[in-house]
């Protein structure tokens, strides 16, 4: 499900165009905005076209805390009318256009666009790029998304068990830029302190009932999938009981041989269950999770740039066997395996689903967070290798994908969803003032 946001919606217009026209569109719209997914409205009932009213607009929509404020210019308007309203509520900005309508005896009717350029001009002019714009006669429901993203991310409280794995210094992460670029609390917990926690047996019930629906030929040993089935729980109940909004773990090297399996499977029953867990301990790979599913993306999940192909234009996204297992090809017969970690892996193992596919990445350097982001299509494959993975076909050329991410020096590990958001994180990276790499 979406993240649930409010949006501020105001209209601009001015005595010297067809208002009147101006007000009927925007009643239509009203109407069509009350349809949207886990949207709150809070609307401006009237056009607007005087400093007074602009200042009431903003008042209101400060003291009614909305997330974002689309505004429509209704006809062109007074440049007084949005910074009136951005000064008293600094959020971000859709600036709206709406087509021109038909000309009447020779004269330009809502000169819409042109409001909008008066906007934006004023706006960049005073330092402000927290907007997008858009002409037409609905909503961007790409900036929309992009404000669940910064809502999500606001509310957020990030769980971190253990630390970062050894060894991974790229996946280091400034709490407190973290905190000041989007609003997000890391807490950090001991692995014993997962351990020790007494699962509930409903819980461990429901996730047994996924992992024999998910991987029904497991021959694991019994010991093996209770072990699998009470960390799930251990991982939901810690989340529930500490309002976590995503998880990062440590998951090794000491985690097998502390708690008897390693938490892949484990992992692969809580994310299908809609937990947002990374491995590692990779919290960018976390926050970059939480916009992922706060856009409406189901099951994120962790993958590596394993393998490349620039002959065909493919990579194998590939980890150890941590995805939802609700994500299965429904072609290959799903494991459960104990590859690695002295036969204590227990990891899950298939080919993931065919489709469209968007992977993104919030990376930090030295404080500062840049964005990468690419969309591409899952193919069909044969299942040849324990862990879980897709064949993935890139937008652009491979090369210029390998270039990106080794040059760039972005970490190894992207959030992976199905459906393409790409356009909604550049309206994010934009919105938060994010290079996009």
């Amino acid at each position: 499900m979406k993240q649930r946001i409010k949006l501020g919606v105001v209209c601009l217009t001015r005595s010297t165009f067809d208002y009147p026209a101006a007000a009927d569109l925007y009643k239509g719209i009203l109407e069509d905005l009350k349809k949207l997914e886990q949207v709150d409205l809070v609307a401006i009932p009237n056009i607007i076209m005087e400093v007074e009213e602009a200042i009431h607009a903003g008042e209101t929509f400060a003291s009614k805390r909305v997330d974002g404020i689309a505004v429509i210019s209704g006809t062109f308007h007074l440049g007084h009318l949005l910074l009136e309203i951005r000064k008293r509520a600094e959020k971000p900005l859709l600036l709206w256009g709406l087509p021109e309508l038909p000309y009447n005896g020779g004269k330009i009717r809502l000169n819409s666009v042109c409001g909008v350029n008066l906007n934006a001009s004023n706006l960049v002019k005073s330092g402000i790029s927290d907007f997008t714009y858009t002409v037409g006669d609905t909503i961007d429901e790409n900036w929309v998304d992009a404000v669940r993203m910064i809502r999500a991310l606001k509310e957020s409280h990030l769980g971190i068990i253990g630390s970062r794995a050894h060894g991974f210094f790229n996946v280091a992460v400034s709490e407190l830029a973290m905190y000041e670029k989007f609003g997000t609390i890391i807490d950090y917990f001991t692995l014993n302190s997962l351990w020790e926690i007494v699962p509930e047996k409903e819980l461990v019930d429901k996730y047994r009932n996924i992992m024999e629906t998910a991987f029904p030929a497991s021959d694991l040993p019994e010991e093996k999938k209770v072990k699998v089935c009470e960390l799930a729980a251990r991982f939901r109940m810690l989340a529930d009981k500490n309002g976590l909004t995503a998880i990062a773990v440590r998951c090794w090297p000491e985690f097998a041989a502390g708690y008897g399996v390693a938490p892949c499977a484990a992992m692969s029953l809580a994310q299908s269950d809609g937990l947002l867990l990374s491995c590692e301990g990779d919290a960018d790979c976390a926050i970059t999770m939480i916009c992922h599913s706060a856009a409406g993306a189901e099951t994120p999940y962790m993958a590596d740039l394993s393998q490349v192909n620039p002959e065909e234009n493919s990579a194998l996204m590939w980890h150890c066997g941590v995805a939802p297992c609700n994500l299965q090809d429904g072609a290959c017969t799903p494991t459960l395996d104990t590859y690695h970690a002295g036969g204590r892996g227990v990891t899950a193992g298939f080919v993931m689903k065919s489709g469209r596919i968007n992977m993104a990445r919030l990376d930090s350097i030295n404080g500062r967070y840049r964005l990468f982001n690419r969309a591409g299509e899952a193919l069909p494959m044969e299942k040849e290798l324990a862990g879980t993975y897709a064949k993935v076909r890139f937008d652009q050329k491979m090369q210029d994908v390998l270039d990106a991410v080794i040059y760039g020096g972005v970490a190894h590990h992207v959030s992976m969803v199905y459906g393409d958001f790409t356009q909604v994180f550049k309206i994010f990276a934009r919105l938060k003032n994010i290079e996009i790499i």
